[in-house]
């Protein structure tokens, strides 16, 4: 897919150039502690990038009854500058609030359906407007939570047969995890989750057949640098960091969400939608090993399972006695190597890839009677993210996964099913050392 190879040198790129960028501070640093006097309280201003996908849940609404239609699903790119103020109210703890801009390409696109040219249904540019708590896990990393409002430009493009356009503006909600630390007397740098939820609207006032409605939600992963003015003037934490050693094996959990995105074509090659969409939460264990070299690098290896609720509803008309048609990427597994770089003592930016596994359950019902089927697919992941050590033995990371599977194809019906995931984990790891 052309998206993954944008995204691979999106993600790895940016992950890559905060990594080596900061492999000099990193290489100076003797104490296990924050640059000399950082103080997290003040006014900054960042900028950043990321990728994410959308996932519309679509119902056709007539006569106050709503039907459920196929959930449409889309992914891409968008850069961001953000401006926000912190405090830090007690030692470890901070409040703030901040707001951001965004511009992007995150789109359902349908190809050479209605003949040459693509329709596409595009998140084009936005802003958040939040506040957020936090809680120093070191002296220099911040883990946070974010929440508040979120407005959405949206643009329905159609080329044929007279090429139109259809713009909305949808406000909702935005919560968010992440991580910040620092890297120089000034900078921060972050890697964030975001799920955003634009409510049930009408889309379309009338489509033949009734109203067009959609409930777009998002999850966007972050990437993104911090200027902080008054860094150095004093007022930074006291307390001490961990020793931690990243040599070592190690076991771990972790529980995530994500959406999926998948590319139905036509096998007679004349039509391609991108993509089917669906959302959930999962939970992972993971075991592996890790190495430390010059006290900057960090390589390692990891095994992970995961269990996931990742659902995407195909159609729903059992309100009226009808079929009811909805896949579940029940359970999978990864073998993941990861290299990183040491942005201070104690915290780690890393990418990551490898090989990935995946069995899909679909289930189709109607009153009296269900039948399923499912498959497997081999894929690949890549990603990245940040790690910190809470104690001696024990760190927490945040991370995104990027992960492309192969087709599933049905001979029967004469389409493909490409399925690809967006997903961000919150884990922990306990170090044997």
């Amino acid at each position: 897919m052309t998206f993954g190879k944008t995204f691979a040198a999106l993600l790895l790129g940016a992950t890559s150039a905060a990594a080596l960028a900061s492999a000099s501070h990193a290489a100076d640093a003797q104490a296990e502690q924050a640059p000399a006097g950082f103080n997290w309280s003040g006014v900054y201003v960042g900028f950043g990038g990321g990728v994410g996908a959308v996932e519309r849940g679509t119902e056709m609404a007539s006569g106050g009854v709503s039907v459920g239609v196929m959930d449409l699903g889309g992914q891409g790119v968008f850069a961001e500058v953000t401006a926000g103020y912190d405090y830090l109210v007690s030692e470890r703890v901070l409040l703030g609030g901040f707001i951001d801009a965004h511009a992007g390409n995150i789109a359902f696109a349908v190809e050479n359906a209605f003949g040459p040219g693509e329709l596409s249904l595009k998140n084009k540019y936005g802003f958040d407007v939040a506040a957020r708590a936090g809680y120093l896990l070191t002296p220099s990393t911040l883990g946070y939570v974010l929440g508040g409002y979120s407005w959405q430009h949206i643009a329905l493009e159609v080329p044929v047969p007279v090429p139109f356009d259809t713009e909305k503006d949808r406000s909702g909600y935005v919560l968010g995890v992440g991580m910040e630390t620092a890297v120089s007397s000034n900078w921060t740098v972050k890697s964030e989750y975001r799920y955003a939820n634009y409510g049930n609207n009408v889309a379309i006032e009338d489509v033949g057949v009734g109203a067009l409605m959609f409930e777009p939600t998002t999850h966007t992963f972050h990437v993104g640098a911090n200027y902080r003015f008054g860094a150095q003037n004093g007022g930074g934490a006291s307390f001490a960091a961990p020793a931690y050693s990243w040599t070592g094996f190690y076991v771990g959990g972790a529980i995530g969400a994500g959406a999926i995105v998948d590319e139905i074509r036509d096998t007679s090659g004349i039509a391609s939608i991108n993509g089917i969409g669906g959302e959930g939460v999962f939970g992972e264990l993971s075991v592996g090993y890790d190495h430390e070299f010059n006290d900057i690098w960090v390589a390692g290896i990891q095994l992970g399972g995961r269990y996931s609720g990742m659902t995407t509803q195909l159609m729903d008309y059992s309100a009226f006695g009808g079929p009811k048609y909805e896949g579940k990427a029940d359970y999978g597994f990864d073998v993941i190597a990861r290299v990183g770089a040491k942005l201070n003592p104690t915290t780690l930016a890393y990418v990551l890839g490898g090989y990935s596994w995946q069995h899909v359950e679909e289930e189709m019902s109607v009153p009296g009677y269900s039948e399923t089927r499912d498959w497997n697919v081999d894929g690949y992941s890549i990603g990245g993210g940040l790690e910190t050590a809470v104690t001696n033995n024990l760190s927490v990371n945040l991370e995104y996964r990027f992960s492309q599977f192969d087709g599933h194809v049905y001979e029967d019906i004469g389409s493909e099913t490409i399925p690809a995931f967006h997903t961000v984990r919150i884990g922990t790891k306990y170090k044997f050392n």
